[in-house]
C-alpha cells in the first residue's frame, strides 16, 4: 500500500499523558468497537507504573475522531490504519514507542512493527489477530444480533455519537464476507524486530490461542505469549491488575533508565 497516504491528522482526537520527559511512549489502540474512553484508566496507571509517557487516541470513524474517509472497508483497511498511524507518530513527534493494541489495533501495531520498525522500541497485544476464523465470524454474527436486537448500539452512542451505525456495520460487514476469509498479515510478522508480548484470554470468544502460535513463532525480535485462564477477550478490563503488572514487567526488560 502507498504510505504516503492524504490524511487529515489534525482531525484524529487525542489524549495524551507526557508526565516523564524523555522516556518513551505507550501508544494505545483500540479495538473494532473502541474508543479513548472505553480505555477508562487502564493506559494511564501502565504510564505511572512504568514511568512512561501515554498517547491514546481514537481512529477515524470513531469516538472524536473525524469521519471516515473511504467510502467502505476492503481486505486492506487495518494495514491502512497502520500506515496512517506511522505518519501520526511522526506528527505527534514521537520517535520512542511502544505499541499497546487490542483486537484490530493489536493488528494494526503488528503491521506497524513490521513496516516500520524504526521507532517502533516494543509491542503489546491482546487477541490480535492476523488471519480469519471461523470463531471470529462467529463472534462478529453474535454482536450483530445483540446490535440489532439490544441495547447495544445505544450503549456505543455513548462513545461514538453519530458515527455509531456506521463505525460498527464498516467492522460487521466487512469481517462476515467471503472476500476477507482470505484476509492475512503473517507476512509482517518476520520484519518485526522488537520484543512483542502476545497477550490472550484462554476463553476468547473471538480467536483461537492458533493466533498466538502464529504470531510468536514467526516474529524475528524477542516475542513471549502470555495466556490467561478464565479470561475472554478483553484481558486488560477483566484482569486489568494481572495486565498492568505483567505489561510493567515487560517493558522494564527492554527499556533502560
Amino acid at each position: 500500500m502507498d504510505s504516503n497516504i492524504t490524511f487529515p491528522l489534525e482531525k484524529i482526537a487525542v489524549e495524551r499523558f507526557d508526565g516523564f520527559p524523555g522516556k518513551p511512549t505507550i501508544v494505545f489502540l483500540h479495538d473494532s468497537l473502541g474508543s479513548i474512553e472505553l480505555w477508562r484508566d487502564f493506559p494511564e496507571k501502565l504510564g505511572v507504573i512504568t514511568k512512561c509517557n501515554v498517547l491514546i487516541y481514537d481512529r477515524q470513524g470513531y469516538g472524536k475522531s473525524c469521519a471516515f474517509t473511504y467510502s467502505e472497508r476492503d481486505n486492506y483497511y487495518v494495514e491502512l490504519e497502520a500506515d496512517i498511524l506511522n505518519q501520526l507518530l511522526g506528527f505527534w513527534n514521537i520517535d520512542k514507542a511502544i505499541l499497546f493494541g487490542h483486537s484490530d489495533g493489536g493488528s494494526i501495531a503488528l503491521i506497524t512493527a513490521g513496516k516500520y520498525p524504526e521507532n517502533i522500541l516494543g509491542v503489546i497485544t491482546e487477541g490480535a489477530h492476523v488471519f480469519v476464523e471461523d470463531i471470529t465470524v462467529e463472534g462478529i454474527k453474535e454482536a450483530i444480533e445483540l446490535y440489532q436486537t439490544t441495547d447495544l448500539k445505544a450503549k456505543l452512542e455513548k462513545y461514538h455519537g453519530e458515527k455509531t451505525d456506521e463505525m460498527f456495520w464498516a467492522w460487521g460487514n466487512i469481517w462476515t464476507t467471503d472476500e476477507f476469509r482470505k484476509w492475512n498479515i503473517e507476512s509482517f510478522l518476520q520484519n518485526i524486530t522488537c520484543p512483542t508480548l502476545v497477550i490472550q484470554g484462554e476463553e476468547d470468544e473471538y480467536g483461537t490461542l492458533e493466533q498466538v502460535n502464529k504470531i510468536v513463532s514467526q516474529i524475528k525480535g524477542n516475542a513471549s505469549s502470555f495466556i490467561i485462564p478464565e479470561v475472554k477477550h478483553t484481558p486488560h478490563k477483566e484482569a486489568p491488575d494481572l495486565i498492568l503488572q505483567k505489561s510493567k514487567a515487560f517493558i522494564k526488560s527492554f527499556l533502560t533508565d
